[in-house]
């Protein structure tokens, strides 16, 4: 099953990270947050990735056309055609990455549109280049079969960022500073679809998946969510950059593999 990462956004709320180089390629522990993402995939077993580019997408070209070079020693004969001998293994050997242009300015429902031709009418799973979790992607696609339908999509609880006041007349009932949802899940990506889910894109630039054609999906009744009540965070500031890799340095990163 061939996973798709959305890798296109600007990251424009990041912009210390984002200037030169693209959102999924901020790095925690020294390597792309796009790395650990397809890391946990891959622990699963799923390492066929299909990366929809857009923004500074060439950042992302060289990084995997040249991974072997940066990961180990090699040996470099000038002047022949393929002439690079590379004398270490590393543990990704074996993953196909697909390195897809969907558009500068699309939104992204148009990515994965564009990026269809890629999945071979199969079922795929979906995520960001931005988000880390400790899912249980076995469990995830198990369920998603059990039902039946379109969709599949993970609902998470992320703690809070303030404190929640509880009030009647003015009056504090109760304060909790930061707690974890529990009234309501959001959406935290990890997707799985059945093929039949593209015919709700739009190949236009503005569709954007988690309007309409979620919307719609959800409206028809092929949209199931699995609750996942463990690790989950965005990296949507650098404050979830420096979060991020606390966690990493500290060995306490729920996520790795």
């Amino acid at each position: 099953m061939k996973v798709v990462i959305l890798c296109g956004g600007q990251g424009t709320r990041l912009r210390e990270e984002t200037e030169y180089k693209p959102k999924p390629m901020v790095e925690i522990g020294g390597r792309p947050i796009l790395w650990h993402i397809m890391k946990h995939y891959a622990a699963f077993g799923f390492k066929e990735f299909v990366l929809c580019l857009g923004y500074k997408g060439d950042v992302i070209k060289d990084y995997f056309y040249h991974y072997g070079l940066h990961r180990g020693d090699a040996t470099i004969t000038l002047g022949k055609s393929h002439g690079v001998e590379f004398h270490d293994r590393h543990p990704e050997e074996g993953w196909k990455v697909t390195l897809a242009e969907t558009g500068e300015n699309a939104m992204t429902g148009a990515r994965v549109k564009r990026a269809a031709k890629y999945l071979d009418k199969e079922p795929f799973m979906l995520t960001y280049g931005d988000g880390l979790a400790d899912v249980d992607l076995k469990e995830l696609l198990r369920f998603h079969k059990s039902h039946g339908r379109l969709g599949t999509v993970t609902g998470v609880h992320p703690p809070s960022r303030f404190g929640e006041l509880m009030v009647k007349d003015e009056k504090v009932l109760t304060f909790s500073e930061k707690p974890q949802t529990h009234s309501g899940a959001i959406n935290g990506g990890f997707f799985v679809f059945e093929p039949g889910f593209l015919k709700y894109l739009s190949d236009d630039d503005a569709c954007v998946l988690e309007q309409k054609p979620l919307e719609k999906l959800a409206k028809n009744g092929e949209l199931n969510v699995y609750n996942h009540p463990g690790f989950w965070q965005c990296m949507d500031t650098y404050r979830d950059v420096l979060l991020l890799n606390k966690l990493w340095d500290g060995g306490k990163a729920p996520w790795a593999a």
